[in-house]
């Protein structure tokens, strides 16, 4: 004979309803584990109160640290030489040349360079200078007898000397009369023609060859 359960007494069907309520109790103790805080009731201990000196420290200054050293210089170690070394070396000396005793060496003779004297140089100075016919005195003579005192000149008072400056060539004869320093009143132009009349100069020479020089005279012209 089968014994049968009553429909209320089955509790297979409410076997889910345990289940979620099993896992909601479970997470309910979790949470209530995980959140409950325990605190403790002791009295808080008075530490009491610190002295501190903390005013009463003193300012202290940065100190610098000063460079390193350089390091020291070695200095080169000088080495004494003796003053007197003697040096021996083997040279030879290999003369090809033979020299016999009748060999006869002649001197040698330097003559100076001839100077070349350019045609148209006109020389200052000179060996010898050129002078006119006579001399000096023939040539006082020559300026007496032609020079002739200029009529504005002698109207106005105006005397003094003409500084006259000219070539002799090399065949005595007179050109580029000029006047280095006049005094005016027509007596500049007189002294040029008295020169350029004048008879031709004994030339002056230098090394025994007749050069041209320029010649400085003066002439002087004076009021009776």
């Amino acid at each position: 004979m089968e014994a049968k359960k009553t429909p209320k007494a089955d509790l297979s069907k409410k076997t889910g309803m345990f289940l979620n309520l099993g896992l909601m109790v479970s997470v309910g103790l979790v949470l209530f584990a995980f959140e409950y805080k325990s605190y403790d009731d002791g009295l808080l201990k008075d530490l009491g109160s610190i002295d501190d000196d903390f005013e009463e420290l003193l300012d202290i200054p940065i100190t610098e640290q000063p460079p390193p050293p350089p390091p020291p210089i070695e200095q080169p170690e000088i080495k004494e030489i003796p003053d007197e070394v003697e040096i021996e070396e083997k040279i030879e000396v290999n003369f090809d040349v033979d020299v016999q005793e009748e060999t006869v060496i002649k001197e040698v003779v330097i003559e100076e360079a001839p100077v070349e004297e350019k045609a148209d140089e006109i020389f200052d100075v000179v060996e010898n200078m050129p002078t006119p016919p006579g001399g000096m005195e023939g040539w006082n003579k020559y300026l007496s007898k032609n020079l002739k005192y200029p009529t504005q000149a002698r109207r106005m008072g105006i005397e003094g000397t003409v500084y006259v400056v000219f070539v002799v060539n090399t065949d005595g004869s007179i050109q580029d009369v000029d006047i280095l320093r006049g005094i005016g009143g027509g007596c500049d132009g007189e002294a040029m023609r008295v020169v350029r009349n004048a008879p031709a100069w004994e030339p002056g020479r230098q090394r025994g060859r007749p050069v041209r020089v320029k010649m400085r005279l003066p002439i002087r012209f004076k009021l009776s």
